[in-house]
């Protein structure tokens, strides 16, 4: 069995405040260190009612403080949102308050709409076509070299390199990452429809970097266990009628169960939201461990990140401990992707 990973996105509830979001994904991350998962990724989104990491540098900071062996990291910082010096600076000062443990997951959208994109950057010329030069610069900054200095020259600079990640939906990032010798991780639990492309194409042109010996690919999945199946079903109707409110333009926090299960759908929403969970896990331990175990087995994928979003924390908690206790977690501290030695 391979590591399991945890993705989390600050959930704002109905009922709730981005602060407690806040709060519960700290009791999250302590949580899941005990119960032997590899590592925690909090994502970029901005204007998003439901999502309160907004500033994932910030939040894992404080998350790495909160924990003493779990790797935490960006999944993802936006990079096109960004100057590459910017998001080096940040991550070089983590990896130095926490050498070892810190990942840097990178992804070409900008996880928000064009005018909130254009306030956090505000240079027309600058964007996701530019985003396997920004990556290059991004780790030139920060590597390991005998060379003369960078120029700009950040400070924590060079030897503070964090584990720096490719993010991807599609075969775009999959290419880059497999070129550039970086680890990849498919979004599987929001665009699963060309994952078997995705990693072939990674791992077809793979070349060995001075920070991957061999191709390390990570697959994140919808996840949501329960005790029993109806369970599992009720507590995510939120979830799925928050796909059809994003699909919709009607943002708000995440609807509560009572909610989701009096929301009528309409034949053409049903379809929606049918078609955008098909590949969700959502059940009893048995029937999603046996899904984990078959993801991971048509795949060859390395390592499984669960994305959970229920309306407590507690629902969440619990679809997290229901699958640590069934999955042998092995060690938490074991090597990460970007210390497989070349070769």
């Amino acid at each position: 069995m391979v590591p399991l990973s945890v993705r989390d996105l600050a959930t704002v509830a109905r009922g709730s405040t981005p602060a407690d979001a806040l709060a519960e994904t700290t009791r999250l991350a302590g949580l899941i260190e005990t119960l032997g998962f590899h590592r925690m990724w909090v994502a970029e989104h901005h204007g998003m009612p439901a999502v309160a990491s907004s500033a994932p540098a910030v939040l894992i900071g404080h998350l790495a403080d909160a924990t003493t062996t779990l790797r935490v990291g960006a999944g993802g910082v936006m990079l096109p949102n960004h100057a590459p010096l910017v998001i080096a600076e940040q991550f070089a000062t983590l990896e130095a308050l926490h050498p070892g443990r810190i990942d840097l997951g990178l992804g070409r959208a900008p996880g928000t709409d064009p005018v909130t994109a254009h306030a956090l950057r505000r240079a027309g010329d600058l964007g996701p076509d530019n985003f396997p030069h920004d990556v290059v610069e991004l780790i030139d900054y920060l590597a390991p070299s005998d060379g003369p200095p960078t120029h700009p020259a950040p400070v924590p600079g060079r030897g503070y390199l964090p584990e720096v990640w490719l993010l991807g939906s599609s075969t775009f990032s999959a290419q880059l990452a497999g070129l550039l010798g970086l680890p990849f991780a498919f979004a599987y639990h929001f665009s699963p429809g060309q994952l078997d492309l995705a990693l072939e194409r990674y791992r077809s042109v793979f070349q060995p970097s001075a920070v991957l010996g061999r191709p390390y690919a990570m697959v994140a999945v919808s996840v949501l266990c329960a005790p029993v199946q109806a369970e599992a079903e009720w507590l995510a109707g939120p979830s799925a009628l928050a796909v059809l409110q994003l699909r919709t333009g009607r943002l708000g926090p995440l609807p509560s169960p009572e909610e989701a299960a009096a929301y009528r759908y309409t034949p053409d929403e049903r379809t929606v939201v049918e078609s955008a969970t098909s590949t969700h896990l959502i059940g009893d331990p048995d029937s999603v461990l046996r899904g984990l175990a078959d993801l991971q087995c048509r795949t060859g994928a390395d390592e499984l990140m669960l994305s959970t979003r229920a309306h407590s924390f507690e629902a969440r908690a619990q679809s997290l401990s229901l699958v640590a206790e069934g999955w042998p977690m092995g060690d938490a501290s074991a090597p990460s992707a970007a210390r497989t030695s070349p070769g």
